[in-house]
């Protein structure tokens, strides 16, 4: 691929990178705002609402299942939006990606619960989740190519970055508005009936991100696939050649970072609550001010890895993460609101490190014509095994027993074997104190 300015005469438009980069952070955060808003009501309200009739354990098995559903979902929406990102263009699959999640979250908020149309609900529940699985599919790989594809020069990471950080504020305001609206109305009621609100607000939410994502240009890189005419058939199938070493050590490094962060976001928030006692709201605010961390420092570790390569960075975080999980639920178990701030505060300082540049990892391994596809393949395929796994797992380690030492070692693990993934594949790709805008010839051959 060559440069910004070589990719604006081969696509005709001026592409305006500052614009675009806000664009996907906003369409991201929304969509995330969509998706965790559903992790929360999982881990504190839908085993009461959807399952009443199990027990705690198994109601909250259960809730997490249908969050589960969504994952599983995600490598669909992920094949069909980026088969279509490679053949059409990045922009309008991204429009229909949030569209969809929007009108997925807003039904959720009207569906009837348990009690008034029984078995009917939580199936209705599982499609909705489905349709929003799909459409987060869409996003994830997409909006990271177009900012990344509209990035100056030297600011690959950095402007990668910014769809990343849609992750933490869509936590962020999914928390905020969930906590203002419990306060506001107090347990009973939100319990019974006010955890509607927030999924109903998606409507909105999503009509003003809508209008600013369809103010932006096409992607350069895709405008110069159209003009070079490399468009392929099957551009999925095509994403293969860069050789199946290559895509399983990428798979490999990224898995852990989402299992950790569903821990983090979502299990933790059923488990400190319910096994140890803690304040609902208070756990709330702590998870929220943590990801405000995380937030903050993604631009912060993209500015390094412009700089100096995303190399040192990316295994000096997953060993850091790997680390941290080990302490993590120790600290937490202490039923101390002091140490349960630090753990949690620990993970939104550590989580950006890796989770910030890996979009870009992943996008860098495969050429322009059919990135969308193979990005969408390995981002979808590491959320499954990672996150949409993680706090359904982490449930039935804890058991009635109610002992974390499982989880933990769970965690661990997923580390170990991310951070093994990471330290084998820089062996065979290259880094630097910034990446070319396309991949060189070495770096996209069988391996």
């Amino acid at each position: 691929m060559s440069n910004p300015s070589q990719e604006e005469k081969a696509g005709g438009a001026a592409p305006a990178p500052g614009r675009t980069a806000v664009a996907t952070l906003a369409g991201t955060t929304l969509e995330w705002y969509d998706f965790f808003l559903y992790g929360t009501a999982a881990a504190l309200i839908f085993d009461k609402q959807f399952f009443p009739s199990l027990s705690p354990t198994a109601g909250t098995l259960a809730a997490f299942s249908t969050l589960a559903v969504g994952f599983v979902a995600r490598p669909l929406g992920g094949l069909v939006f980026g088969h279509f990102g490679d053949r059409i263009g990045r922009k309008a699959t991204l429009v229909v990606s949030l569209v969809m999640m929007g009108i997925g979250s807003t039904l959720i908020g009207a569906i009837p619960n348990y009690d008034s149309i029984g078995f009917w609900a939580p199936v209705l529940l599982v499609l909705l989740r489905i349709v929003q699985g799909i459409g987060l599919g869409g996003e994830g790989a997409g909006a990271t190519l177009m900012s990344m594809e509209h990035a100056p020069e030297g600011k690959r990471n950095l402007y990668a970055g910014f769809p990343q950080m849609g992750t933490p504020a869509g936590l962020v305001l999914a928390n905020i508005i969930f906590l203002v609206t419990n306060v506001l109305m107090g347990d009973h009621t939100f319990t019974s009936w006010g955890w509607r609100i927030p999924f109903l607000l998606s409507f909105v939410l999503v009509a003003v991100g809508l209008v600013i994502r369809l103010r932006v240009t096409e992607s350069p890189s895709f405008n110069r696939v159209l003009e070079q005419d490399e468009v392929v058939t099957f551009p999925l199938a095509e994403s293969f050649k860069v050789g199946f070493q290559r895509l399983g050590l990428t798979l490999l490094a990224v898995v852990a970072n989402s299992a950790v962060a569903y821990v983090f976001m979502v299990f933790a928030l059923s488990y400190g609550t319910k096994n140890l006692g803690y304040d609902r709201q208070f756990l709330i605010i702590g998870v929220t001010a943590s990801a405000v961390l995380w937030f903050v420092t993604i631009p912060v570790w993209t500015k390094f890895a412009d700089r100096h390569g995303r190399r040192v960075m990316f295994i000096g975080g997953s060993a850091a993460i790997l680390v941290w999980c080990a302490v993590f639920f120790p600290l937490y178990d202490t039923g101390n609101n002091v140490l349960a701030v630090v753990a949690l505060a620990g993970m939104g300082l550590i989580i950006p490190v890796t989770h910030c540049v890996q979009g870009g990892i992943i996008a860098d391994t495969f050429p322009a014509h059919v990135r969308y596809s193979g990005s969408s393949l390995i981002l979808q395929t590491g959320a499954i095994l990672g996150g949409g796994l993680a706090p359904m797992i982490s449930t039935v380690l804890l058991g009635d027993g109610g002992s974390s030492a499982g989880v933990t070692w769970y965690l661990v693990v997923m580390c170990a074997i991310s951070l093994g993934g990471a330290i084998a594949l820089f062996r065979v790709v290259p880094d630097g104190p910034a990446d070319l805008a396309e991949p060189p010839a070495e770096a996209v051959s069988p391996v």
